[in-house]
């Protein structure tokens, strides 16, 4: 079996994608095709030896324009291709519609405004011909596949609007002023484009992310060459080169180290706030920020084999989902199409052989088409979807793909990151004690903790002068403050030697944890950081400086939200079952799950097996039902695209703004409650959605059949297309009247309370 990876140009739906997929699977040899919509990319398995350029000539047959990505490409690098924003297009198509319906508003108020006919044909035709064109190609394309959808459904009915506007202008004697329709033409049109055009910016988002997940990689590295430092593009490394990393800067590959010793960030690829310490002989990933220490990574991978271009890769082939809504749209369009131009032909054909009368028989025609022109279907989903979202955003959950506020509904496992997501994603110091156990020499303690990390940045330090606190009186002076990268900060404090760091360290000290080791076995079990403050003694270090003994230990944890377990517990009574995927060690995940309500823990996950947790909760589902991922970091990036709906906690860190992209929903609040008002509205807009298009099939199904008896002249199936459309939109404006469970509870907003 051979890979083969396609760009494809032209896509405008899930319709263009099922389309494209059934073209590729003709093929001989070809075993699977899967489309991408967010990046405009085909995979397809294909036996070896088939030809890609017949993968091309079938692409092209559908209607699509194709060309083969090499295999070697670069997945970090910039991509080539972007997305046209086309909103300008909208916006003169608004310009030119607008007038045409100041007639229909005029009527509302008692007036009777009405534009001379070649000035409404003016106004129709550019946008009918020239910005409407795009849905005439794609119901081209859509007739050559044999398969209908939403642009042809656009095309035809639009042009039999425009049509009948024509004919009856034509048919006008002079003076006279016919009812035209090229309002309704020209509108439709519009309102679609609307839709599309907000469906292009969701797929920019989505591209998006996969650009944040490229800007991790550095665009040089330092390489060392027969004792000679020199600078280089990435290109230019292969495995075994030895590049330089300096304090500040991100490693540009996967690698081993072979000089040095450092703490690295790893949070932009594993989600946890604390740096761990790497030294000789460890693997180092690709994207780490290192801050200490200067260290020689040995590189093992390059190309398309670093984490962070699988991670890319993981994000790529797990965006493509395709809106429930949208695909139930496409269904009924590939039906409904064929249907109205039968019923048409039948009504004019019945009309012509049994009154023997030719305009009756086209006028009703004629009438079947408008009353079947799709406005009111058109504007079912994205009405409802734009109220929707407007109230999602006044509630503290930015929507950037807003079919998944649609697809939320389907929910039954909620599988949630803990670091950042459930915690405040930052450590605390949770105890302070010392060897004698007295409250003063706790204090003291804390004092020469506080004392040797003044000035450090490590996420330690700043926890230890957070629990300090702003004394009165200033902390003791230190001298030869010494960081020891992978063991912790040294100085003399008050003449004595003191040494704050891990346990590694104290055992390297020939030191044992005396009294305080139930205490920081207790603390190590429960998953929290544990830090000695001891003295090596003078005949380490020198004499005078005090001898070697444990003074005591500082323990760090991360702590649970406020509100978490109440938005745990808000979820499982709704009938969701909640699962934490952390890439934490077991201890510390299980700890945090009981302190939260949550029963089912999968603890000590890597980035790249996230994903497959949700694909193993999505696996035993029923069909219809969905897994949702709620994360903040680099690492849940492959998650929350690979599940049905992503969720992504808003903070600060590049970390995070890659998963604001991947995910469909933002929570700016940073709270897990969000999650519940998120699924709750959800629900809210099904309703909504499920209204709106039953409104515009019933208009069709009573309108039709009247139509097609003569019952309703073109000019009332006109006035009946409109009034469905209004309807549609005032259904979809009683959303605003929505309110969460969560405002109820605190008895204010989410909005007020952020």
């Amino acid at each position: 079996m051979a890979e083969h990876t396609l760009n494809i140009d032209g896509m405008t739906c899930a319709s263009c994608v099922a389309r494209v997929e059934k073209a590729l699977g003709r093929v001989a040899g070809v075993q699977a095709a899967s489309v991408n919509l967010a990046t405009e990319q085909a995979q397809v398995q294909a036996e070896a030896g088939t030809d890609p350029q017949q993968l091309l000539a079938a692409v092209q047959r559908a209607g699509y324009e194709a060309s083969i990505v090499q295999a070697d490409a670069d997945v970090l690098a910039e991509p080539h291709r972007r997305p046209h924003d086309e909103g300008w297009k909208v916006a003169l198509a608004a310009a030119l519609s607008l007038p045409l319906m100041l007639p229909m508003l005029g009527d509302l108020l008692g007036q009777h405004w009405m534009w001379p006919a070649w000035v409404q044909a003016l106004l129709a035709a550019p946008v009918q011909f020239w910005l409407g064109a795009r849905f005439y190609r794609a119901g081209w394309a859509a007739l050559k596949a044999r398969a209908g959808n939403m642009d042809l459904l656009v095309a035809i009915g639009t042009t039999a609007a425009f049509g009948l506007s024509l004919a009856l202008w034509w048919q006008a004697r002079p003076g006279e002023m016919p009812h035209l329709y090229f309002e309704s033409a020209a509108t439709v049109i519009t309102l679609v484009m609307l839709g599309k055009w907000m469906e292009v910016r969701a797929k920019r988002q989505t591209l998006a992310s996969l650009e944040a997940l490229r800007r991790l990689r550095p665009e040089t590295a330092r390489i060392r060459r027969e004792g000679v430092e020199i600078e280089v593009p990435l290109s230019a490394l292969r495995v075994g080169s030895e590049v330089v990393v300096r304090p500040g800067e991100r490693l540009p590959t996967d690698g081993q180290i072979i000089e040095g010793r450092t703490h690295l960030d790893e949070s932009l690829l594993t989600g946890e706030s604390l740096p761990v310490a790497r030294e000789v002989g460890q693997q180092v990933t690709g994207g780490a920020l290192n801050l200490e220490g200067l260290v020689v990574v040995r590189t093992t991978a390059t190309g398309a084999e670093p984490q962070l271009a699988r991670i890319v890769r993981l994000v790529e082939s797990a965006q493509a989902h395709k809106a429930p809504i949208q695909q139930l749209v496409d269904k009924v369009s590939a039906v409904f199409v064929p249907a109205v131009i039968v019923i048409a032909l039948v009504t004019g054909l019945a009309w012509w052989l049994l009154r023997g009368d030719a305009v009756a028989a086209i006028l009703n025609a004629v009438s079947v088409l408008v009353i079947a022109c799709p406005c009111a279907l058109g504007l079912a989903t994205p009405a409802t979807l734009m109220v929707g979202t407007g109230m999602a955003a006044r509630h503290g959950i930015l929507v950037r793909d807003a079919q998944a506020l649609e697809t939320l509904r389907t929910v039954r496992i909620v599988a949630f990151d803990k670091t950042g997501t459930l915690t405040q994603g930052h450590p605390r110091l949770t105890a302070c004690a010392s060897v004698s156990g007295l409250a003063e020499d706790d204090a003291r303690l804390l004092r020469w903790a506080a004392a040797l990390q003044s000035g450090n940045d490590h996420p330690l330090a700043r926890a230890v002068l957070e629990a300090q606190g702003h004394d009165v009186e200033p902390l003791p002076a230190v001298s030869g403050l010494q960081v020891v990268a992978g063991r912790g900060v040294e100085g003399v404090v008050q003449g004595r030697l003191l040494r704050l760091g891990s346990t590694r360290w104290l055992s390297e000290s020939s030191l044992e944890p005396g009294p305080l080791q139930p205490q920081a076995a207790k603390a190590a079990t429960s998953g929290q950081t544990v830090s000695w403050l001891f003295t090596p003694g003078g005949a380490e270090m020198g004499q005078g400086l005090g001898q070697a003994q444990v003074l005591g230990l500082l323990t760090f944890g991360d702590q649970a939200k406020a509100g978490a377990a109440q938005a745990i517990a808000r979820l499982r009574a709704r009938g969701l079952r909640v699962v934490m995927v952390s890439g934490d060690n077991q201890g510390a995940a299980e700890s945090m799950a009981r302190t939260l309500g949550i029963d089912e823990v999968r603890a000590e996950v890597l980035p790249g097996d996230k994903a497959r947790v949700v694909g193993e909760l999505k696996g035993g589902l029923p069909a219809g039902e969905g897994v949702a991922m709620v994360g903040d970091g680099v690492n849940d990036a492959p998650a929350l695209a690979a599940a049905d709906v992503g969720l992504a906690m808003a903070a600060d860190g590049a970390g995070t703004d890659v998963a604001v992209e991947t995910a469909g929903l933002t929570l700016l609040r940073g709270d897990p409650a969000a999650v519940v008002d998120a699924w709750e509205l959800s629900w809210a807009i099904r309703r909504k959605l499920r209204q709106n298009l039953s409104w515009a099939f019933a208009y069709n199904v009573v309108g039709i059949p009247l139509a097609a008896l003569g019952l309703l002249s073109p000019m009332v199936a006109g006035a009946a297309m409109a009034l469905s459309s209004v309807s549609v939109i005032t259904n979809a404006l009683t959303l605003r009247r929505w309110r969460p469970s969560s405002a109820e509870i605190s008895g204010t907003s989410p909005a007020e309370r952020s």
